[in-house]
């Protein structure tokens, strides 16, 4: 038994670096695509391409008895890698006129990534930080873009210092809130302006696939090669106005962050042991303890200032807050009837996308073992 087991072993090894050896040239040729790509002006992301070779892949997967999820699971990850090492080709450059950009803020963790892919692509990049602004007029006197990329809190008032910009200059912010900070832009600058929200954190390797949700401000044929310079990265753009942009941000960070530093606080002074709990837990749910421990790596001014940039967060929290008291009174009262009809009207709201959501999350469950590995 030893033997056999030996030779065929030593025949999964081989295999496993002829695999190692197309990988490698799997990147090469990337690495080649990076660099077309790069000349032309192509965006590194072509949602169109991938999704038909997922297609192709997953037949022929099929047809010689591998399951498809399991070379889908393999190529996006390759594909992962692929857009990292499309970055280091740098981007075309599609405003070379353009004068210098200043990123206020661009000692900052935002500010670095954004100072990167900007000169990636060629632009002058220069950074304005907290202990500049004795030279802030001679940094900010030829910008032909300035990017605010500051904390929440002071957002508003470093917009309201920037009072000489050259009249051509674009204006731009990277802020989770939009309505505050554009309408702050469009008072103290009276040529372009725009407002962005990227919609990541700083410890990205590439834009590809990264939403950016932006809202036009003023003579949005000024900014029309940055959008397209943010796609050319790989970002998906999406337009909204600032004030639905508030408000989906109610529910998309501020709700959710907040749940998730209650169940944080609740867990902490509950005291359990973290190695118990992922011991006994499923993929699924190892991912959502992951999920609220990623929150509590990370910086507690910057979660505070977006739970706190809004009163209509505070009013959106309170009314969580009251249905939370509603479905304990179910408990109390044990009415399983209740909770029950309570719960098909929940999935009758998201209709279709239950379903759908089911077989993502499943998509989304990581081995335990090298889950446990990196915990």
């Amino acid at each position: 038994m030893v033997a056999e087991l030996s030779k065929l072993r030593d025949q999964i090894d081989d295999v496993d670096r002829q695999m190692v050896a197309l990988l490698a040239r799997r990147l090469a040729l990337v690495a080649e695509v990076g660099h077309v790509k790069s000349v032309h002006g192509v965006p590194i992301y072509a949602p169109d391409r991938e999704a038909a070779m997922l297609a192709s892949r997953r037949e022929e997967a099929e047809s010689q008895g591998v399951p498809p999820d399991l070379i889908e699971d393999i190529l996006r990850r390759t594909m992962r890698e692929s857009y990292t090492s499309e970055n280091d080709s740098g981007f075309k450059c599609l405003n070379p006129e353009l004068r210098s950009i200043v990123i206020i803020g661009g000692h900052g963790q935002l500010g670095k990534v954004f100072c990167r892919l900007f000169s990636l692509s060629g632009y002058q990049v220069k950074v304005l930080g907290e202990n500049d602004w004795e030279q802030a007029d001679g940094i900010l006197s030829d910008a032909g873009m300035v990017v605010v990329s500051v904390p929440i809190d002071v957002t508003e008032s470093v917009i309201a210092r920037l009072t000489n910009l050259p009249l051509d200059c674009l204006l731009v912010d990277l802020t989770s809130v939009k309505s505050g900070p554009l309408q702050a832009m469009m008072q103290v600058h009276s040529g372009p302006v725009l407002g962005l929200h990227p919609m990541f954190g700083p410890d990205i390797a590439s834009l590809a696939k990264q939403v950016i949700a932006y809202c036009d401000g003023r003579h949005p044929e000024s900014y029309q090669w940055l959008l397209e310079q943010l796609q050319i990265w790989g970002a998906r753009l999406n337009r909204i106005s600032a004030m639905e942009h508030d408000q989906g941000m109610t529910l998309i960070q501020a709700l959710r962050h907040f749940t998730s530093f209650v169940y944080g606080v609740h867990l902490a002074e509950e005291n359990p042991s973290i190695e118990q709990l992922l011991s006994l837990s499923s993929p699924i749910y190892r991912l959502e303890l992951a999920m609220v421990g990623r929150l509590f790596a990370q910086d507690a001014n910057l979660y505070a200032d977006i739970i706190l940039s809004s009163p209509q967060n505070i009013t959106m929290i309170k009314r969580f807050h009251q249905r939370f008291g509603e479905a304990i009174a179910l408990l109390d009262e044990q009415n399983k009837p209740e909770f029950k009809v309570a719960f098909e009207q929940v999935s009758s709201w998201f209709g279709d996308y239950a379903q759908h959501f089911l077989v993502e999350s499943q998509g989304l469950q990581i081995g335990r073992a090298s889950c446990r590995e990196r915990v």
